[in-house]
């Protein structure tokens, strides 16, 4: 067998109706795993899933939505995976927002509060949900996508990197506690990736020239770049690895 078969195994996908978490479904899929595709829009959901069940054939992918920042929401997203395949083997904490772009120093306090609920406890709360199984079985990923700006500053996406940041320490807490029985709990951390969650950098010429002109390889990622860290962090070929944050980002943090 390959060290990348993942036939067999059900993975949750959050955020996954597009970029990053799209890209990850897909390739999980390819790999052999049933995927759930999960965002806060059900049409998006239901668009994703008939374009994996097409490729990979029918009943490959289900469709799910939820709010990340609706704690019921993610509860039935899980118990609804349970319901429908039996079982949770990977879960991918894709999902996170930033509604504020400017100095922490300004930040409102509601804002604040949404970036660490939906990046961080949204993240915990679904760890919660799905290790039990995970850890009664003996086996279980756990991979969350966290970022590069939670290894440095930012006089603009502060809070979100505060964010990003608690993330490593959420993977190596979680780490320390399932390691025992078996669940392993990581990140990834990606650098500017062609998502729409960076359009407004990637659309503008000026602006990722400059950028670009920042990294070793010269460019901006694309999402299936990151997808094969999940299917790598996702199967036995990662079997050794957890609490760590993989870095992806075209070499800009060296």
């Amino acid at each position: 067998m390959s060290l990348f078969d993942l036939t067999g195994k059900v993975a949750i996908v959050t955020g996954s109706s597009r970029g990053i978490g799209k890209a990850s479904a897909v390739e999980l899929a390819r790999h052999g795993a049933k995927v759930v595709i999960s965002s806060r829009k059900q049409d998006a959901c239901d668009s994703v899933a008939a374009e994996i069940d097409a490729a990979f054939g029918e009943g490959t992918a289900f469709p799910f939505a939820a709010s990340i920042s609706d704690k019921a929401a993610l509860q039935s997203l899980v118990d609804g995976t349970r319901a429908k395949f039996g079982r949770i083997d990977v879960l991918v904490c894709n999902a996170a927002s930033n509604p504020y772009y400017g100095p922490l120093a300004g930040i409102a306090d509601e804002q604040f509060r949404k970036i660490l609920d939906n990046n961080v406890l949204s993240n915990h709360w679904l760890i919660q949900m799905v290790a039990p199984e995970m850890t009664e079985r003996g086996d279980g990923s756990i991979i969350i996508v966290s970022s590069i700006g939670g290894l440095r500053g930012s006089p603009v996406i502060g809070a979100y990197n505060v964010s990003k940041a608690a993330d490593f320490q959420l993977a190596r807490n979680y780490a320390v506690e399932y390691g025992p029985k078996g669940v392993r709990v990581n990140c990834i951390a990606p650098g500017l990736i062609k998502t729409d969650f960076a359009r407004a950098l990637w659309e503008n010429p000026d602006r990722i020239e400059a950028a670009n002109r920042t990294v070793p390889l010269r460019r901006i990622g694309e999402p299936d770049e990151i997808a094969g860290a999940v299917v790598f962090l996702a199967s036995r070929a990662s079997a050794f690895m957890t609490g760590q944050a993989m870095v992806i980002d075209g070499g800009v943090t060296i």
